[in-house]
C-alpha cells in the first residue's frame, strides 16, 4: 500500500520517522519492520530471539535500523530500545508495542505459570513500553504509541479467559493513555486483529489444541497475513498530524 498522497499539506508518509517495533522476530512485527523500512522509516526493533533479529537486519537497508535482544517483560530491555532510537536517530516518532503470547487453557487446568507469563508479556510489556517512551515524547511534544490487541479484547472464548483478560486490559490501558496524553500531542492506536497467520499460535502451549485451532481457521480460509496488519500500522503512523485512529478491528472477510 502506497500511503503517499499528492496534496503537499497532507502527504502521508513514514519517510524519515524513527519507529520502534517490539515482537519483531516473526509475524506482524517482522512484516511491519520490513514495510516501514521499505518506505523510508528508521527502525529500532527487538525481540527475544536474537538470531531472528540478525536475519531480519540482513533484509533491511544499511544505516536505517538498530536492534537489540528484548524481553518486553524486562523494563531495562525496553528502555534500551528507546535509548537506541534517541542515540541513533535523535527521536522516537512512534512505538509499536507488538510483542505478545497466547498460551490457552481452561481456568480449571490451573496453569498459573502460563498465566503469569501472559501477564508479564502482554500487560507489563505494554506498560514497560509506555513508561520508557513517554518521557522522550513529552520532551519532543509529540509521538505515537500503538499496541497490537486482539478481537479477544472484545469477546470472551472458553479456554481463553486469561488471554482475553490480558487483551481487555491492554484495550483499557490504551484508552486511559489516550485520555491522559492526547493534550500532550501524543497519539494512541489500539489495533485489534482477528485471525492472522503468524507464529503466535505456537505459544498456545498445548500442541493438540494449537493444531485444532490453526487447522480450523485454515480450513475456512479465516486468516489475514502479517502484512495486512503491517499495512494498517504504516497508514496509522503516516496519517496527518491532526488525525489519529485510536482503535480499529481488522478481520478476515470470511470471519464470523
Amino acid at each position: 500500500m502506497d500511503v503517499t498522497t499528492t496534496d503537499s499539506e497532507d502527504t502521508m508518509s513514514v519517510q524519515g520517522k524513527a519507529i520502534i517495533v517490539t515482537g519483531a522476530s516473526s509475524g506482524i512485527g517482522m512484516a511491519t519492520v520490513q514495510r516501514l523500512a521499505e518506505h523510508g522509516a528508521r527502525i529500532v526493533f527487538g525481540a527475544r530471539r536474537e538470531d531472528k533479529l540478525e536475519e531480519l537486519a540482513g533484509l533491511l537497508p544499511s544505516g536505517r535500523y538498530a536492534y537489540a535482544a528484548t524481553d518486553v517483560s524486562n523494563f531495562d530491555d525496553v528502555q534500551h530500545l528507546v535509548d537506541l532510537s534517541v542515540e541513533r536517530f535523535g527521536k522516537v516518532d512512534a512505538l509499536f508495542n507488538n510483542a505478545g503470547i497466547m498460551p490457552l487453557s481452561t481456568l480449571s487446568e490451573g496453569k498459573r505459570d502460563d498465566w503469569q507469563r501472559m501477564l508479564q508479556t502482554n500487560i507489563m510489556g505494554l506498560l514497560n513500553g509506555i513508561s520508557a517512551v513517554l518521557p522522550v515524547m513529552h520532551r519532543q511534544g509529540y509521538g505515537h504509541i500503538l499496541a497490537t490487541g486482539s478481537m479477544a479484547g472484545y469477546n470472551l472464548y472458553p479456554g481463553a479467559a486469561v488471554y482475553c483478560g490480558t487483551k481487555f486490559a491492554e484495550r483499557a490501558i490504551m484508552e486511559g493513555l489516550r485520555r491522559e496524553e492526547h493534550g500532550n500531542g501524543i497519539k494512541t492506536t489500539y489495533v485489534a486483529p482477528g485471525m492472522v497467520d503468524t507464529q503466535l499460535y505456537e505459544s498456545i502451549g498445548d500442541e493438540a489444541r494449537s493444531q485444532e485451532v490453526v487447522s480450523a481457521w485454515h480450513e475456512h480460509n479465516h486468516s489475514l497475513t502479517p502484512d495486512d496488519i503491517a499495512r494498517f500500522v504504516e497508514f496509522a503512523i503516516a496519517a496527518p498530524e491532526r488525525m489519529v485512529i485510536n482503535e480499529v478491528s481488522i478481520r478476515p472477510l470470511a470471519e464470523d
